[in-house]
């Protein structure tokens, strides 16, 4: 029975951790909405504003943003794609592997970002904490 009793208790927990994320999700695209992105058009613009990728560049592959940003391949393909539509992101392949794709901010990608930024911080702010 106690095994039962612990076993409930994670799904529980997992169910809590899954709404959570849903409510704050929803609650970041309302508010970046009115600045025309997403939650994860945010999250891809706040990992290429961190500046370094792994191997020290200023631009991250497209395989670095994958592994962060919890995106299917071909999600994260038409997201890049749109923002660089927008003026965000810019591709440019990879000087080291002509296979490669990198993708780096420009000026008006980094200025957005950074007048969403607090934005998208209050939202997390309100949501995870307290």
């Amino acid at each position: 029975m106690a095994g039962k009793k612990a076993e409930q208790a994670l799904v529980d927990q997992w169910r809590d951790i899954l709404a959570l994320h849903a409510r704050t999700q929803c609650e970041l695209d309302r508010a970046l909405h009115g600045h025309g992105l997403c939650a994860s058009d945010f999250e891809v613009l706040d990992l290429l504003s961190e500046g370094r990728a792994a191997d020290g560049g200023c631009a991250y592959r497209v395989q670095e943003i994958s592994d962060r940003v919890h995106l299917s391949q071909s999600a994260l393909s038409r997201l890049i794609a749109r923002l660089e539509k927008d003026g965000l992101v810019e591709r440019a392949m990879c000087p080291e592997d002509r296979r490669g794709v990198r993708v780096a901010l420009t000026e008006r990608g980094r200025a957005l970002h950074g007048e969403v930024l607090p934005v998208q911080r209050a939202v997390l702010t309100r949501m995870l904490t307290g």
